[in-house]
């Protein structure tokens, strides 16, 4: 028998010497193969940009240099500067009472107290507090290029407060509280403070709002809580209902804490940029506060560090709602 497949018709034949048989006829069905189906290809979604950052030095007037954030070599009492002693003259505190004093390379044993208007505080160290609110009145000060703190004990008292003073490139130490708003006109930059705690009472903050007014700056500090047993947050502003206003925070370094920045109760402009918080310091979350239309909130992240404070890299941004 012979088969032949002709434009899909199959015609079989008989084969044999003279005979001849009709031939049958079968129609063949061929069904193509369907194509494969391409495969489901979906968007890329781009994360948003890593802002890079701008290292901003702090050089101090006697040539100590920081690359980036303040820290304890940059900051504070100038290495091998004279003192000389102040007497105490209020118990254990020496107060200031003259006007427009000038306070250079002094070394207060115990609290400094100051009584009098636009009193200038440099290159000195005060192993106490400052303490300017007598008299039911805030007495304007500013210190720079000085050491506030013991190095052996941790009080409680906040080093420096409570209103319209100026803090710049000050270093503290042995102190819960590093720095507190309670009136108008603060301004903190260029500073470092290594907060501490100790027993059940001592909570430490980094800069607290009590009772505060308006008109605070805070700009390019490093505020450390790392380490500390009791705590609330290095920047802390949770104060009455109707209480601070007008508030820039700008360039810090911040870490430790609850929550390493609170944001509540804070009318007028409150300005947020450029700070950086480090990343898991933090029990709670990086942040919490009041994200209302009015802040200003931009370009703050989440980094790590090195021993020596500079940021080795940018995790994340961080969001008002501390996300």
């Amino acid at each position: 028998m012979r088969r032949l497949l002709v434009a899909g018709v199959l015609l079989v034949s008989a084969c044999g010497a003279g005979a001849t048989q009709p031939q049958a006829r079968v129609t063949v069905t061929v069904t193509a193969s369907p194509s494969p189906s391409p495969a489901a290809t979906f968007p890329t979604r781009t994360p948003p940009p890593i802002p890079k950052l701008t290292p901003r030095p702090v050089v101090a007037p006697d040539g100590r240099r920081c690359p980036d954030h303040p820290t304890p070599a940059c900051t504070g009492l100038p290495p091998g500067t004279k003192l000389r002693t102040l007497e105490a003259n209020d118990g254990p505190a020496h107060r200031v009472v003259k006007p427009n004093t000038v306070l250079d390379g002094v070394h207060v044993t115990g609290d400094l107290f100051i009584a009098a208007d636009d009193v200038t505080i440099v290159n000195s160290q005060i192993d106490g507090a400052i303490q300017a609110e007598f008299d039911g009145k805030d007495h304007a000060y500013t210190i720079t290029d000085s050491t506030v703190g013991p190095t052996d004990e941790c009080q409680t008292a906040p080093a420096i407060g409570v209103a319209d003073y100026k803090a710049e490139r000050v270093l503290i130490r042995g102190h819960a509280d590093g720095f507190r708003d309670s009136g108008d006109n603060i301004t903190i930059k260029d500073s470092y403070a290594r907060l501490c705690s100790e027993g059940t009472e001592n909570y430490a903050d980094g800069i607290q709002t009590f009772n505060a007014g308006k008109g605070l700056l805070l700009d390019h500090n490093t505020l450390d809580m790392r380490g500390v047993v009791n705590y609330n947050s290095p920047i802390f502003f949770n104060d009455r209902p109707n209480g601070t206003r007008d508030v820039t925070i700008t360039n810090n370094l911040v870490m430790g804490g609850t929550y390493t920045v609170q944001l509540h109760n804070i009318h007028g402009s409150l300005v947020v940029k450029n700070n950086l918080i480090v990343d898991k310091t933090w029990e709670h979350a990086p942040m919490s506060g009041d994200c209302l239309d009015t802040i200003q909130f931009e370009n703050n992240n989440i980094v790590t560090i090195d021993d020596d404070y500079r940021v080795t890299s940018i995790v994340r941004p961080l969001t008002c709602n501390g996300k």
